[in-house]
Protein backbone atom coordinates (compact mmCIF):
# COMPACT_ATOMS: atom_id res chain seq x y z
CA UNK A 1 0.00 0.00 0.00
CA UNK A 2 1.61 3.34 -1.09
CA UNK A 3 2.46 6.18 1.69
CA UNK A 4 0.46 9.15 1.12
CA UNK A 5 2.66 11.99 1.45
CA UNK A 6 0.37 14.96 1.98
CA UNK A 7 -2.90 14.16 3.67
CA UNK A 8 -3.47 17.69 4.03
CA UNK A 9 -3.19 18.26 0.25
CA UNK A 10 -5.17 15.01 -0.46
CA UNK A 11 -8.16 16.88 1.66
CA UNK A 12 -7.87 20.06 0.90
CA UNK A 13 -8.12 19.33 -3.43
CA UNK A 14 -11.34 16.80 -2.35
CA UNK A 15 -12.74 19.27 -0.01
CA UNK A 16 -12.80 22.04 -2.50
CA UNK A 17 -14.06 19.58 -5.49
CA UNK A 18 -17.10 18.51 -3.00
CA UNK A 19 -17.93 22.01 -2.45
CA UNK A 20 -20.14 21.95 -5.69
CA UNK A 21 -21.88 18.88 -3.36
CA UNK A 22 -22.64 22.00 -1.11
CA UNK A 23 -24.31 24.08 -4.04
CA UNK A 24 -25.87 20.68 -5.28
CA UNK A 25 -27.62 20.37 -1.66
CA UNK A 26 -27.54 24.77 -1.38
CA UNK A 27 -29.30 25.35 -4.68
CA UNK A 28 -32.23 22.37 -4.37
CA UNK A 29 -33.43 23.20 -0.80
CA UNK A 30 -33.38 26.94 -0.89
CA UNK A 31 -36.94 26.51 -2.31
CA UNK A 32 -38.24 24.98 0.78
CA UNK A 33 -38.70 28.07 2.53
CA UNK A 34 -39.84 29.12 -0.73
CA UNK A 35 -42.55 26.90 -1.60
CA UNK A 36 -46.04 28.53 -0.22
CA UNK A 37 -44.48 32.41 -0.81
CA UNK A 38 -44.23 31.43 -4.54
CA UNK A 39 -47.16 29.70 -4.98
CA UNK A 40 -48.97 33.06 -3.37
CA UNK A 41 -46.71 35.74 -5.31
CA UNK A 42 -47.19 34.06 -8.59
CA UNK A 43 -50.78 32.65 -7.29
CA UNK A 44 -49.88 29.16 -9.09
CA UNK A 45 -51.77 25.97 -8.29
CA UNK A 46 -50.16 22.66 -7.05
CA UNK A 47 -48.89 20.87 -10.16
CA UNK A 48 -47.63 24.71 -11.38
CA UNK A 49 -45.60 24.77 -8.08
CA UNK A 50 -44.27 20.83 -8.10
CA UNK A 51 -42.96 21.78 -11.46
CA UNK A 52 -41.47 25.30 -10.15
CA UNK A 53 -39.75 22.60 -8.01
CA UNK A 54 -38.85 19.27 -10.25
CA UNK A 55 -38.26 21.00 -13.30
CA UNK A 56 -34.77 22.02 -12.23
CA UNK A 57 -34.06 18.80 -11.59
CA UNK A 58 -34.32 17.42 -15.49
CA UNK A 59 -32.04 20.26 -15.83
CA UNK A 60 -29.99 18.49 -12.78
CA UNK A 61 -30.29 15.22 -15.63
CA UNK A 62 -29.19 17.12 -18.53
CA UNK A 63 -26.56 18.61 -16.70
CA UNK A 64 -25.41 15.12 -15.28
CA UNK A 65 -25.74 13.54 -19.08
CA UNK A 66 -23.30 16.38 -20.56
CA UNK A 67 -20.36 16.18 -17.59
CA UNK A 68 -18.54 13.04 -18.61
CA UNK A 69 -18.30 14.81 -22.28
CA UNK A 70 -17.23 18.46 -21.11
CA UNK A 71 -14.55 16.94 -18.38
CA UNK A 72 -13.75 14.08 -20.94
CA UNK A 73 -12.88 16.83 -23.58
CA UNK A 74 -11.82 20.04 -20.95
CA UNK A 75 -10.61 18.48 -18.27
CA UNK A 76 -12.66 17.96 -14.33
CA UNK A 77 -11.43 21.68 -13.19
CA UNK A 78 -13.15 23.22 -16.09
CA UNK A 79 -16.09 21.54 -15.67
CA UNK A 80 -16.08 22.61 -12.05
CA UNK A 81 -15.97 26.37 -13.30
CA UNK A 82 -18.67 25.92 -15.68
CA UNK A 83 -21.08 24.61 -13.01
CA UNK A 84 -19.66 27.29 -10.67
CA UNK A 85 -20.92 29.73 -13.43
CA UNK A 86 -24.06 28.34 -13.65
CA UNK A 87 -24.74 28.45 -9.80
CA UNK A 88 -24.38 32.03 -9.98
CA UNK A 89 -26.19 33.39 -13.10
CA UNK A 90 -29.35 31.19 -11.54
CA UNK A 91 -29.19 32.81 -7.87
CA UNK A 92 -29.30 35.93 -9.29
CA UNK A 93 -32.36 35.19 -11.85
CA UNK A 94 -34.08 33.11 -9.54
CA UNK A 95 -34.60 36.07 -7.18
CA UNK A 96 -35.73 38.25 -9.94
CA UNK A 97 -37.92 36.48 -11.79
CA UNK A 98 -41.47 38.31 -13.61
CA UNK A 99 -43.19 35.45 -14.11
CA UNK A 100 -43.30 31.48 -12.30
CA UNK A 101 -41.80 29.97 -16.21
CA UNK A 102 -39.10 32.71 -16.06
CA UNK A 103 -38.62 31.64 -12.41
CA UNK A 104 -38.66 27.82 -13.84
CA UNK A 105 -36.12 28.82 -16.72
CA UNK A 106 -33.77 29.97 -13.99
CA UNK A 107 -34.04 27.17 -11.63
CA UNK A 108 -33.46 25.08 -14.75
CA UNK A 109 -30.00 26.33 -15.73
CA UNK A 110 -28.97 26.22 -11.97
CA UNK A 111 -29.94 22.51 -12.21
CA UNK A 112 -27.69 22.10 -15.23
CA UNK A 113 -25.04 23.51 -12.61
CA UNK A 114 -26.32 20.80 -9.82
CA UNK A 115 -25.95 17.94 -12.62
CA UNK A 116 -22.60 18.72 -13.60
CA UNK A 117 -20.97 19.18 -10.11
CA UNK A 118 -22.77 16.46 -8.83
CA UNK A 119 -21.36 13.59 -11.59
CA UNK A 120 -17.80 15.22 -12.09
CA UNK A 121 -17.03 15.89 -8.30
CA UNK A 122 -17.26 12.27 -7.56
CA UNK A 123 -15.09 11.67 -10.30
CA UNK A 124 -12.70 13.63 -9.66
CA UNK A 125 -12.35 12.47 -5.74
CA UNK A 126 -11.95 9.08 -6.87
CA UNK A 127 -9.01 9.60 -9.13
CA UNK A 128 -6.64 11.77 -6.59
CA UNK A 129 -7.98 9.72 -3.56
CA UNK A 130 -5.01 6.99 -2.74
CA UNK A 131 -7.59 3.42 -1.87
CA UNK A 132 -7.60 3.12 1.47
CA UNK A 133 -9.09 6.82 1.90
CA UNK A 134 -10.74 6.64 -1.07
CA UNK A 135 -14.61 5.78 0.71
CA UNK A 136 -13.71 8.42 3.44
CA UNK A 137 -12.87 11.47 0.76
CA UNK A 138 -15.83 9.84 -1.33
CA UNK A 139 -18.21 10.82 1.15
CA UNK A 140 -16.81 13.79 1.40
CA UNK A 141 -19.38 14.49 -1.76
CA UNK A 142 -22.37 13.87 0.41
CA UNK A 143 -21.10 15.49 3.67
CA UNK A 144 -20.97 18.75 1.44
CA UNK A 145 -24.65 17.91 0.51
CA UNK A 146 -26.19 17.70 3.57
CA UNK A 147 -24.68 20.75 4.72
CA UNK A 148 -25.49 22.80 1.69
CA UNK A 149 -29.00 21.06 2.49
CA UNK A 150 -28.98 22.88 6.28
CA UNK A 151 -27.24 25.91 5.47
CA UNK A 152 -30.20 26.53 3.04
CA UNK A 153 -32.92 25.36 6.19
CA UNK A 154 -31.12 28.07 8.25
CA UNK A 155 -30.64 30.01 6.29
CA UNK A 156 -34.58 30.30 5.33
CA UNK A 157 -35.32 29.79 9.05
CA UNK A 158 -33.23 33.01 9.84
CA UNK A 159 -34.22 35.08 6.76
CA UNK A 160 -38.46 34.24 7.94
CA UNK A 161 -37.78 35.29 12.01
CA UNK A 162 -36.04 38.27 10.84
CA UNK A 163 -38.59 39.34 8.07
CA UNK A 164 -41.43 37.74 9.71
CA UNK A 165 -42.55 35.42 6.75
CA UNK A 166 -41.35 34.74 3.49
CA UNK A 167 -43.61 36.87 1.41
CA UNK A 168 -42.68 40.27 3.57
CA UNK A 169 -39.97 42.52 2.80
CA UNK A 170 -36.87 42.18 4.19
CA UNK A 171 -33.51 43.68 3.77
CA UNK A 172 -32.98 46.59 1.21
CA UNK A 173 -37.08 45.63 0.78
CA UNK A 174 -36.65 42.80 -1.33
CA UNK A 175 -39.59 40.00 -0.21
CA UNK A 176 -37.74 37.77 1.97
CA UNK A 177 -37.82 34.12 -0.46
CA UNK A 178 -35.96 36.42 -3.07
CA UNK A 179 -33.23 36.27 -0.33
CA UNK A 180 -33.54 33.21 0.13
CA UNK A 181 -32.10 32.46 -3.55
CA UNK A 182 -29.75 35.05 -3.25
CA UNK A 183 -27.84 33.72 -0.23
CA UNK A 184 -26.52 30.97 -2.70
CA UNK A 185 -24.18 33.47 -4.15
CA UNK A 186 -21.30 34.59 -2.41
CA UNK A 187 -20.84 29.84 -1.81
CA UNK A 188 -20.73 30.08 -6.22
CA UNK A 189 -18.54 32.13 -6.47
CA UNK A 190 -15.96 30.75 -3.76
CA UNK A 191 -16.74 27.36 -5.92
CA UNK A 192 -14.67 29.03 -9.06
CA UNK A 193 -12.28 30.68 -7.38
CA UNK A 194 -11.47 27.07 -5.33
CA UNK A 195 -11.72 25.03 -8.91
CA UNK A 196 -9.17 27.25 -10.22
CA UNK A 197 -6.42 27.04 -7.14
CA UNK A 198 -6.70 22.60 -7.47
CA UNK A 199 -5.10 20.52 -9.58
CA UNK A 200 -6.38 18.79 -12.28
CA UNK A 201 -6.84 14.80 -12.14
CA UNK A 202 -4.13 12.65 -12.91
CA UNK A 203 -5.94 10.37 -14.83
CA UNK A 204 -7.12 13.34 -17.21
CA UNK A 205 -3.64 14.80 -17.57
CA UNK A 206 -1.77 10.88 -18.51
CA UNK A 207 -5.19 10.50 -20.98
CA UNK A 208 -4.23 14.29 -22.85
CA UNK A 209 -0.57 12.98 -22.99
CA UNK A 210 0.46 15.50 -19.98
CA UNK A 211 2.61 12.59 -18.10
CA UNK A 212 4.77 14.91 -16.22
CA UNK A 213 2.10 17.43 -14.94
CA UNK A 214 0.26 13.88 -13.95
CA UNK A 215 3.41 12.42 -11.99
CA UNK A 216 4.04 15.78 -9.79
CA UNK A 217 0.62 15.50 -8.62
CA UNK A 218 0.75 12.01 -7.67
CA UNK A 219 4.13 12.68 -5.77
CA UNK A 220 2.20 15.10 -3.77
CA UNK A 221 -0.63 12.64 -3.00
CA UNK A 222 1.10 9.34 -3.38
CA UNK A 223 4.67 10.35 -2.12
CA UNK A 224 6.80 7.09 -3.41
CA UNK A 225 4.23 5.06 -4.88
CA UNK A 226 3.40 7.61 -7.29
CA UNK A 227 5.78 6.21 -10.30
CA UNK A 228 3.76 2.59 -9.92
CA UNK A 229 0.75 4.60 -10.20
CA UNK A 230 1.22 6.34 -12.98
CA UNK A 231 2.56 2.84 -14.85
CA UNK A 232 -0.75 1.47 -13.54
CA UNK A 233 -2.51 4.29 -15.12
CA UNK A 234 -0.53 4.61 -18.75
CA UNK A 235 -0.93 0.71 -18.88
CA UNK A 236 -4.61 1.03 -18.63
CA UNK A 237 -4.73 3.91 -20.60
CA UNK A 238 -2.62 1.97 -23.79
CA UNK A 239 -5.62 -0.32 -23.90
CA UNK A 240 -8.47 2.49 -24.24
CA UNK A 241 -10.06 4.78 -26.78
CA UNK A 242 -11.42 8.48 -26.41
CA UNK A 243 -14.64 7.59 -23.83
CA UNK A 244 -18.06 7.41 -25.40
CA UNK A 245 -21.32 6.47 -24.28
CA UNK A 246 -21.43 3.62 -26.85
CA UNK A 247 -18.94 1.59 -24.12
CA UNK A 248 -21.52 1.04 -21.76
CA UNK A 249 -23.49 -1.22 -24.49
CA UNK A 250 -23.92 -4.57 -23.98
CA UNK A 251 -25.78 -7.18 -26.95
CA UNK A 252 -26.87 -9.77 -24.53
CA UNK A 253 -28.37 -7.01 -21.57
CA UNK A 254 -28.62 -3.51 -23.51
CA UNK A 255 -25.99 -1.91 -21.50
CA UNK A 256 -23.11 -3.71 -19.36
CA UNK A 257 -24.38 -5.39 -16.52
CA UNK A 258 -22.01 -3.13 -13.91
CA UNK A 259 -23.86 0.31 -15.55
CA UNK A 260 -27.31 -1.42 -14.71
CA UNK A 261 -25.98 -1.92 -11.02
CA UNK A 262 -25.27 1.86 -11.15
CA UNK A 263 -28.41 2.75 -12.78
CA UNK A 264 -30.59 0.93 -9.98
CA UNK A 265 -28.65 2.41 -7.13
CA UNK A 266 -29.49 6.01 -8.24
CA UNK A 267 -32.79 4.95 -8.70
CA UNK A 268 -33.63 3.24 -5.26
CA UNK A 269 -31.83 6.13 -3.54
CA UNK A 270 -34.16 8.34 -5.15
CA UNK A 271 -37.28 6.05 -5.23
CA UNK A 272 -37.22 5.75 -1.02
CA UNK A 273 -38.05 9.09 -1.07
CA UNK A 274 -35.68 11.54 1.12
CA UNK A 275 -35.63 14.41 -1.09
CA UNK A 276 -40.02 15.03 -0.47
CA UNK A 277 -38.19 15.52 3.06
CA UNK A 278 -35.82 18.03 2.02
CA UNK A 279 -37.56 19.73 -0.98
CA UNK A 280 -41.29 19.72 0.93
CA UNK A 281 -40.47 19.12 4.16
CA UNK A 282 -41.72 22.58 5.74
CA UNK A 283 -44.85 22.05 3.70
CA UNK A 284 -45.39 19.20 5.26
CA UNK A 285 -44.89 19.85 8.83
CA UNK A 286 -47.24 22.97 8.10
CA UNK A 287 -49.53 20.52 6.86
CA UNK A 288 -50.08 19.01 10.30
CA UNK A 289 -50.28 21.70 12.24
CA UNK A 290 -47.19 23.43 12.66
CA UNK A 291 -46.72 27.27 12.02
CA UNK A 292 -44.10 28.61 8.98
CA UNK A 293 -41.82 29.21 11.21
CA UNK A 294 -42.00 26.24 14.16
CA UNK A 295 -42.10 24.22 10.22
CA UNK A 296 -38.70 26.34 9.21
CA UNK A 297 -37.49 25.24 12.12
CA UNK A 298 -37.72 21.20 12.61
CA UNK A 299 -36.82 21.43 9.06
CA UNK A 300 -33.60 22.49 10.01
CA UNK A 301 -33.06 20.26 12.72
CA UNK A 302 -33.90 17.59 10.12
CA UNK A 303 -30.78 18.51 8.12
CA UNK A 304 -28.64 18.90 11.47
CA UNK A 305 -29.18 15.66 12.08
CA UNK A 306 -28.35 14.56 8.08
CA UNK A 307 -25.00 15.99 8.73
CA UNK A 308 -24.35 13.92 11.80
CA UNK A 309 -25.26 10.60 10.68
CA UNK A 310 -23.07 11.76 6.88
CA UNK A 311 -20.10 11.86 9.52
CA UNK A 312 -21.11 8.38 10.85
CA UNK A 313 -20.68 7.01 7.47
CA UNK A 314 -17.38 8.76 6.82
CA UNK A 315 -16.23 7.30 9.97
CA UNK A 316 -17.42 3.59 9.16
CA UNK A 317 -17.21 3.53 5.18
CA UNK A 318 -13.44 1.95 4.92
CA UNK A 319 -14.05 0.15 8.24
CA UNK A 320 -17.41 -1.97 7.57
CA UNK A 321 -17.51 -1.43 3.73
CA UNK A 322 -19.89 -0.12 1.49
CA UNK A 323 -22.40 -3.35 1.38
CA UNK A 324 -23.10 -3.54 5.08
CA UNK A 325 -24.07 -0.05 5.07
CA UNK A 326 -26.46 -0.08 2.17
CA UNK A 327 -28.30 -3.24 3.76
CA UNK A 328 -28.15 -1.66 7.21
CA UNK A 329 -29.41 1.77 5.46
CA UNK A 330 -31.98 -0.03 3.52
CA UNK A 331 -34.06 -1.99 6.94
CA UNK A 332 -33.63 1.00 9.29
CA UNK A 333 -35.13 3.26 6.50
CA UNK A 334 -38.41 0.50 5.95
CA UNK A 335 -39.22 0.51 9.66
CA UNK A 336 -39.12 4.21 9.87
CA UNK A 337 -41.13 4.79 6.75
CA UNK A 338 -43.56 1.93 7.68
CA UNK A 339 -44.17 4.00 11.36
CA UNK A 340 -44.46 7.56 9.39
CA UNK A 341 -47.45 5.75 6.75
CA UNK A 342 -49.03 3.99 9.97
CA UNK A 343 -49.58 7.69 11.76
CA UNK A 344 -50.27 9.40 8.75
CA UNK A 345 -52.95 6.69 8.03
CA UNK A 346 -54.60 7.07 10.99
CA UNK A 347 -55.17 10.57 11.31
CA UNK A 348 -58.19 12.14 10.70
CA UNK A 349 -58.79 14.62 7.89
CA UNK A 350 -60.09 17.94 8.66
CA UNK A 351 -62.30 20.42 6.07
CA UNK A 352 -59.03 21.68 4.00
CA UNK A 353 -58.65 18.09 3.19
CA UNK A 354 -54.89 17.86 5.66
CA UNK A 355 -54.42 15.38 8.01
CA UNK A 356 -54.64 16.35 11.54
CA UNK A 357 -52.01 13.94 14.24
CA UNK A 358 -53.01 13.79 17.43
CA UNK A 359 -50.24 14.94 19.55
CA UNK A 360 -48.18 11.54 20.27
CA UNK A 361 -49.25 10.82 16.56
CA UNK A 362 -47.59 14.07 15.38
CA UNK A 363 -44.63 13.09 17.91
CA UNK A 364 -44.10 9.56 16.27
CA UNK A 365 -44.13 11.16 13.02
CA UNK A 366 -41.35 13.35 14.07
CA UNK A 367 -39.33 10.91 15.51
CA UNK A 368 -39.48 8.46 12.60
CA UNK A 369 -39.16 10.77 9.97
CA UNK A 370 -35.99 12.09 11.57
CA UNK A 371 -34.89 8.10 12.38
CA UNK A 372 -35.62 7.72 8.66
CA UNK A 373 -33.15 10.64 7.84
CA UNK A 374 -30.74 9.04 10.20
CA UNK A 375 -30.81 5.82 7.77
CA UNK A 376 -30.20 7.52 4.72
CA UNK A 377 -27.69 9.74 6.20
CA UNK A 378 -25.00 7.16 7.29
CA UNK A 379 -25.92 4.42 4.12
CA UNK A 380 -27.76 4.95 1.12
CA UNK A 381 -26.96 8.99 0.68
CA UNK A 382 -22.88 8.58 1.05
CA UNK A 383 -22.11 4.91 -0.15
CA UNK A 384 -24.22 5.41 -3.60
CA UNK A 385 -21.95 8.52 -4.50
CA UNK A 386 -18.87 6.37 -3.38
CA UNK A 387 -19.36 3.67 -5.17
CA UNK A 388 -20.53 5.25 -8.36
CA UNK A 389 -17.14 7.21 -8.20
CA UNK A 390 -15.75 3.85 -8.01
CA UNK A 391 -17.43 0.94 -8.69
CA UNK A 392 -16.31 1.66 -12.94
CA UNK A 393 -12.95 1.26 -14.99
CA UNK A 394 -10.94 3.98 -16.10
CA UNK A 395 -12.49 3.42 -19.15
CA UNK A 396 -16.25 3.88 -18.64
CA UNK A 397 -16.25 5.80 -15.80
CA UNK A 398 -17.39 9.39 -16.74
CA UNK A 399 -20.24 8.29 -19.55
CA UNK A 400 -20.92 5.34 -16.76
CA UNK A 401 -20.98 8.16 -14.36
CA UNK A 402 -22.93 10.77 -15.81
CA UNK A 403 -25.90 8.03 -16.96
CA UNK A 404 -26.04 6.91 -13.52
CA UNK A 405 -26.02 10.70 -12.03
CA UNK A 406 -28.88 11.47 -14.77
CA UNK A 407 -30.91 8.55 -14.03
CA UNK A 408 -30.46 9.32 -10.64
CA UNK A 409 -32.09 13.31 -11.26
CA UNK A 410 -34.66 11.90 -13.33
CA UNK A 411 -36.09 9.29 -10.37
CA UNK A 412 -35.79 12.94 -8.08
CA UNK A 413 -37.89 14.24 -10.52
CA UNK A 414 -40.20 11.53 -10.33
CA UNK A 415 -40.70 11.64 -6.95
CA UNK A 416 -40.90 15.60 -6.44
CA UNK A 417 -43.21 15.91 -9.21
CA UNK A 418 -45.72 13.37 -8.15
CA UNK A 419 -45.83 14.42 -3.66
CA UNK A 420 -48.16 17.07 -4.46
CA UNK A 421 -50.64 15.18 -6.02
CA UNK A 422 -50.08 12.36 -3.66
CA UNK A 423 -50.33 14.89 -0.84
CA UNK A 424 -53.50 16.01 -2.38
CA UNK A 425 -54.93 12.75 -3.88
CA UNK A 426 -54.43 9.55 -1.84
CA UNK A 427 -52.81 11.25 1.29
CA UNK A 428 -48.78 10.91 3.00
CA UNK A 429 -50.21 7.50 4.52
CA UNK A 430 -49.46 6.48 1.16
CA UNK A 431 -47.04 8.19 -0.36
CA UNK A 432 -44.66 6.98 2.44
CA UNK A 433 -46.44 3.51 2.08
CA UNK A 434 -44.51 3.74 -1.53
CA UNK A 435 -41.41 4.85 0.19
CA UNK A 436 -41.13 1.77 2.43
CA UNK A 437 -41.73 -0.46 -0.45
CA UNK A 438 -38.59 0.78 -2.69
CA UNK A 439 -36.28 0.65 0.64
CA UNK A 440 -37.49 -2.95 1.06
CA UNK A 441 -37.01 -3.69 -2.46
CA UNK A 442 -33.36 -2.28 -2.33
CA UNK A 443 -32.72 -4.18 0.43
CA UNK A 444 -33.02 -7.12 -1.75
CA UNK A 445 -31.46 -5.53 -4.59
CA UNK A 446 -28.12 -5.10 -2.82
CA UNK A 447 -28.41 -8.49 -1.13
CA UNK A 448 -28.20 -9.64 -4.51
CA UNK A 449 -25.97 -7.74 -6.78
CA UNK A 450 -23.88 -5.00 -5.07
CA UNK A 451 -20.36 -6.43 -4.52
CA UNK A 452 -17.42 -5.16 -2.44
CA UNK A 453 -15.57 -2.45 -3.52
CA UNK A 454 -13.77 -1.32 -0.53
CA UNK A 455 -9.86 -0.97 -0.72
CA UNK A 456 -9.46 -1.55 -4.51
CA UNK A 457 -7.99 1.05 -6.69
CA UNK A 458 -9.33 2.12 -10.03
CA UNK A 459 -7.25 0.67 -12.44
CA UNK A 460 -8.44 -2.87 -10.58
CA UNK A 461 -12.21 -2.62 -11.20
Amino acid sequence: MPQVANVRFVVLIATVAALGGFLFGFDTACINGAISALRQHFQAGPVLVGLSVSLALVGSAVGALLAGAVSDRYGRIRAMLIAAILFTISAIGSGLPITIWDFIFWRVLGGIGVGLASAVAPSYIAEVAPPEFRGRLGSLQQLAIVIGIFVALMTNYVIVRQAGSASSPWWLGATAWRWMFWAEIPAALLYGIGAMLIPESPRYLVRTGRHEEAQSILERILGSGAKATLGEIRKTLRKEHPPRFSDLRSAATGLLPIVWVGMALSIFQQFVGINVIFYYSSVLWESVGFGEEKALYVSMITGAINIGTTLVAIALIDRWGRRPLLLFGSAGMAVSLVTMAWCFGSASVGPDGAPHLTSGAGHTALVAANTYVFFFGCSWGPVVWVLLGEMFNNQIRAAALSLCAAIQWVANFIVSTTFPPLLQGIGLWAAYGIYALFAILSFGFVWRSVKETKGRTLESM
